[in-house]
């Protein structure tokens, strides 16, 4: 994973602490998913976040966020799982940082069905870091 912060003025105060809360959010979307928990993942977004799905479906809103993902998870998870990993976070600025993640979808038996490349641009709210405009891409071969 790499942290960019070239321009210091866009360096947190304490980039520790703030990376380390920016990868608490991403493993609490790995969970919502595992756990197919609707309320747990809508949870993540800002209130007017906007989501464009990998099937490029637009959202805008924690309610249609939350309305569309209350119809696609249950039972998403009886062919598989999902995986997330942080590959590298640019602070744009101390609260503000676009994230991207390495999502592999595998099966139930453990093989590798299918990757994505998300972006999530986070913000700093209240002290929680929280999704703001998200992109949910598929990595196709070729």
């Amino acid at each position: 994973m790499t942290i960019e912060t070239t321009h210091t003025g866009h360096r947190p105060a304490d980039i520790e602490a703030e990376t380390a809360a920016i990868h608490a959010v991403i493993a609490a979307v790995a969970r919502a998913q595992a756990d197919e928990d609707v309320a747990g993942f809508a949870g993540l977004f800002r209130a007017d976040a906007i989501w464009t799905t990998g099937h490029g479906k637009r959202l805008y809103g924690q309610a249609a966020i939350a309305e569309f993902t209350a119809r696609v998870l249950p039972g998403a998870t009886a062919h598989g799982h999902a995986t997330y990993e942080v590959e590298h976070i640019l602070f744009l600025r101390p609260d503000v940082a676009a994230v991207k993640v390495r999502q592999r979808y595998s099966t139930t038996t453990g093989d590798l069905e299918s990757e994505g490349t998300p972006m999530y641009v986070m913000t700093r709210e209240d002290g929680r870091w929280m999704l703001t405009a998200n992109q949910n891409t598929p990595v196709v071969e070729g």
